[in-house]
C-alpha cells in the first residue's frame, strides 16, 4: 500500500468535513469495529492481550491500535467503551440471558446512579492513553459505545421487553427514560474530559433486522428518538458532529432520526437490505452515510468481483460530499484478512486518483 501512498499522513478533517457534508480533499475510510485479530494479522504482531494489562502495556496496545490505522491510510482512530460492560446483571443482548428486569420492582431496585460512576472507574485510563497514542493528523470517531435500545434490551430482554410495552406501559416507557438519563449523565462527563480527542461521536443502536424494525416505529419515534436527541445536542454543543450506526431495515424510522434527533451522519448498510446506492439517494442531500462494502459480500467473494464490486461503490458515491468509504458494517474474526486488504487497496489506489 505504501507504494501508491508513501507520503501518507493523517489528517482528521477529512472525514470531519464529510460528516458535516463538506467536500473533503481527500476520500476519508472509515470502519465502525475492526477487530484486534485482523489487525494482527495484518501487523504480524500479538498486542490484543496487552489492552487487559497495566499501564505500560495499555501504551503499548494504543500505540499499536492506533498505529495500525493510520498505516492503513485512516484519518481517524475509531474506538469506544460498552456501557453494557458495566451494567452490573447484563448479558440479555449479548449473551441471551435473562433479563434483570421484569417488572416495577426489580426497575426500582436497579442501580441506575451507580452506572456513570462504573463506567469512568472502568475506562477513564483507557480513554486517556488513546489521546496520547494517537499519531499526529489523527483524532477519534466514537465515544461511549451501545445505544439506548440496546442497553435496554441487556438487562431486560428484548422478549421481556416487548412482554412489558404490553402488560406495563408506563415501565415500558420509563426503562427507555431511565436509561437517557444514565446516558446524559456518562457523554456529559465524557465529553467534558474527552472531547477534545475526537473528532466524531457515534453509539451504535440497532434498531432493525432484515424486514423491519425490531420495535413498533412509533415506539421507536416517541421514546427512544427523543433520548438521542438529548446526546446529539450535547455532542453539537461541544461543536462534534453526531454519527449513528444502526443496523436493519429502518427505513420507517430514518426521517424522524434525522428530522426529530438531529444526527449528521449514519453508517450502516446490507445489500440484502437496500444496495448503499439507495441509502444515498434517499438521505445523501441532507445526511452524511459511511460505509458502501455489504460485509457478507466482502467474506465471500473473489479478488477480482471485490475489485469491481468496490470501484462501482466508488464511483457513484465520491461526488457525495458526505461520503466516507469503508464496510457496511464492521471487519470481524473471521473476515479473511485478504479480502479486507484488496478493499482496501482498492479504495486507496482510487481515491490516489481523486485528489480535490
Amino acid at each position: 500500500m505504501k507504494d501508491f501512498e508513501k507520503d501518507f499522513e493523517p489528517d482528521y478533517t477529512n472525514i470531519l468535513n464529510a460528516a458535516r457534508r463538506i467536500k473533503h480533499k481527500r476520500m476519508p475510510l472509515y470502519e465502525h469495529i475492526i477487530d484486534t485479530a485482523i489487525m494482527e494479522k495484518v501487523l504480524d504482531k500479538e498486542f490484543s492481550s496487552l489492552y487487559s494489562g497495566d499501564i505500560k502495556d495499555k501504551k503499548e496496545f494504543f500505540r499499536n491500535y492506533c498505529g495500525f490505522f493510520k498505516e492503513m491510510g485512516y484519518d481517524t482512530v475509531s474506538f469506544e467503551c460498552l456501557i453494557t460492560s458495566i451494567m452490573p446483571e447484563s448479558g440479555a443482548l449479548y449473551y441471551h440471558k435473562s433479563g434483570v428486569i421484569k417488572n416495577r420492582k426489580d426497575f426500582d431496585s436497579y442501580p441506575w446512579d451507580d452506572l456513570p460512576k462504573l463506567f469512568f472507574e472502568k475506562y477513564s485510563d483507557d480513554y486517556k492513553i488513546l489521546g496520547e497514542e494517537m499519531p499526529q493528523g489523527m483524532k477519534a470517531i466514537g465515544g461511549p459505545g451501545n445505544g439506548i435500545f440496546e442497553c435496554v434490551q441487556d438487562i431486560v430482554g428484548i422478549s421481556d421487553l416487548c412482554m412489558i410495552s404490553a402488560d406495563d406501559p408506563i415501565l415500558y416507557r420509563d426503562l427507555f427514560k431511565k436509561m437517557g438519563e444514565v446516558f446524559y449523565k456518562i457523554w456529559s462527563t465524557f465529553l467534558k474530559n474527552f472531547s477534545s480527542i475526537y473528532a466524531i461521536c457515534r453509539f451504535g443502536d440497532d434498531l432493525g433486522y432484515k424486514s423491519s424494525t425490531l420495535l413498533n416505529p412509533a415506539d421507536i419515534r416517541n421514546m427512544i428518538i427523543p433520548q438521542y436527541k438529548k446526546i446529539v445536542d450535547l455532542v453539537h454543543f461541544y461543536n462534534k458532529p453526531f454519527l449513528l450506526h444502526s443496523c436493519g431495515n429502518i427505513f420507517n424510522v430514518m426521517e424522524d432520526i434525522i428530522n426529530l434527533a438531529g444526527i449528521d451522519a449514519k453508517h450502516s448498510n446490507e445489500d440484502e437490505i437496500a444496495p448503499f446506492q439507495v441509502w444515498l439517494e434517499k438521505y445523501g442531500d441532507r445526511i452524511a452515510l459511511f460505509g458502501g462494502v455489504d460485509m457478507s459480500f466482502l467474506c465471500q467473494a473473489s479478488e477480482d468481483d471485490i475489485k469491481k464490486y468496490v470501484r462501482n461503490i466508488l464511483s457513484y458515491s465520491i461526488n457525495y460530499p458526505g461520503f466516507a468509504f469503508g464496510t457496511g458494517n464492521s471487519v470481524p474474526d473471521y473476515m479473511p484478512v485478504e479480502n479486507y486488504l484488496i478493499m482496501l487497496k482498492t479504495a486507496r489506489e482510487f481515491r490516489c486518483t481523486n485528489i480535490s
